[in-house]
């Protein structure tokens, strides 16, 4: 512990707080994008994987993932409940961080992008089931996964990073991808809302909507920056490009939606800001600000077009898990393979804008069929498992009456006796009757 580098320990520390602060934000953004009856339901999904995920996380997750690698698809066994690790480091020498800081800042990873996956399946999922289901996923879906994307041993690690040679700096396979592509599949097994395509199912409230998508964009500075493992350039240059496409997309979803629709709105600002965040996730460690200014406003335009094609499609992916991650994180993966510039990060390598062909390309299309066809065909089985046995369905009556109320014997706003902005029979300043 005494080779540690202070500076780079802080820049961690206060990146795995970043990232934590992005489930709540994740949690509001999904509560105002329900309906109210659904919004507590959807603020404690995302509150509940905070607890379930840490603790598979520090049991399993984090040996399963960054372990000895088995044939470079998961990692040994040797690190459960971070046995012996509490005097070790971790990172390159000179910018060696204590092991068990690393492990918080991937513990962060692994809990929002579980939380993510609750989108998929609004105002319909028994809670009970939901736990359940985060327990298992986060273990046998996650955890592979991470450790393909970031499992480095020297050629001897995870096939997608350290084998295959494909790039992915902070999450496109790891977080975008695989919950894109779970959150797919969970939306199958549950099946589309009473009411889809019939209801129009709006946002109650648009400004916890703004609020949640501004914490998020907040803590993702965090998420991408802190995946440098260092406060160096490359950290320095991740949080620049992370900002620039996030306002690139921004704006691109405005004019998209202005030429489609005639009007731009707040929630198409707030929904084209994460589609940019998410696609600048893997590429922000290796591209130029113009490069991230491409990818931002290729994934404005490209998300705001993917998340119509659920009803195109006839899947019900409730909060556009799908469109959003799952098609921005491709878009991130394969701006990789154009706009990786080794004048950006003399690590990375070139993509074809830049004269290196289409190898590098090639390993990013690799990846991301890779990781999609996994993710799937894993949490198909999970869900129908847990569906078939317990039940992961709430029933039609519930599901009508809402499950705030039905799941949780609780509601977002207590309207009860309210009339005329005050409750009845009292002042509406004072209180009094």
């Amino acid at each position: 512990m005494d080779s540690i580098n202070a500076a780079d320990t802080a820049w961690l520390m206060v990146c795995s707080a970043l990232v934590l602060l992005m489930t709540p934000g994740l949690a509001m953004l999904y509560g105002g994008m329900v309906r109210a009856k659904s919004a507590l339901n959807m603020i404690l999904m995302s509150f509940s994987a905070l607890a379930v995920v840490t603790l598979t996380w520090i049991m399993l997750g984090y040996s399963l993932a960054f372990g000895a690698s088995t044939w470079g698809i998961v990692g040994d066994l040797r690190q459960i409940g971070l046995v012996d690790m509490l005097d070790q480091t971790y990172g390159a020498e000179g910018h060696k961080v204590p092991m068990v800081v690393f492990v918080m800042f991937q513990l962060t990873f692994a809990v929002l992008t579980t939380s993510l996956l609750s989108g998929a399946i609004a105002d319909r999922a028994k809670f009970g089931a939901w736990i359940v289901f985060t327990i298992v996923w986060s273990l046998i879906v996650y955890a592979p996964i991470a450790h393909w994307a970031w499992g480095f041993q020297d050629g001897q690690g995870g096939w997608i990073g350290d084998r295959l040679g494909a790039l992915d700096f902070a999450g496109g396979t790891v977080v975008e991808i695989n919950s894109g592509a779970s959150a797919l599949a969970l939306a199958l097994v549950l099946g589309r809302r009473i009411g889809f395509r019939r209801d129009p199912m709006r946002p109650h409230s648009l400004p916890l909507v703004l609020l949640g998508a501004g914490l998020l964009w907040f803590g993702w500075l965090g998420f991408n920056a802190g995946s440098a493992l260092a406060a160096d350039g490359t950290a320095a240059l991740a949080l620049i490009n992370t900002q620039v496409a996030g306002a690139g997309a921004v704006l691109a979803w405005l004019v998209f939606e202005r030429i489609r629709d005639g009007k731009a709105t707040t929630f198409g600002a707030a929904t084209g800001a994460i589609a940019g965040l998410v696609a600048i996730t893997p590429a922000c460690g290796f591209v130029t600000p113009l490069g991230a200014l491409a990818i931002g406003v290729l994934a404005g335009v490209v998300c705001a077009w993917a998340v119509g094609l659920k009803y195109r499609m006839g899947f019900d992916d409730s909060l556009d898990v799908v469109g959003v991650h799952g098609f921005g994180g491709v878009v991130g993966m394969l701006g990789i393979g154009l706009f990786a510039a080794t004048v950006a990060n003399a690590a990375g390598a070139d993509g074809l804008l830049f004269g290196g062909g289409f190898e590098l390309l090639g390993k990013q299309v690799i990846a991301i069929l890779g990781t999609a066809a996994f993710a799937f065909a894993m949490t198909w089985v999970i869900a129908t498992i847990i569906d078939r046995t317990m039940g992961f369905r709430v029933s039609a009556d519930d599901e009508v009456a809402g499950v705030d109320t039905t799941q949780h014997a609780e509601s977002a706003y207590d309207l009860a006796g309210v009339s005329g902005g005050s409750v009845l029979g009292a002042h509406p300043v004072t209180g009094q009757r």
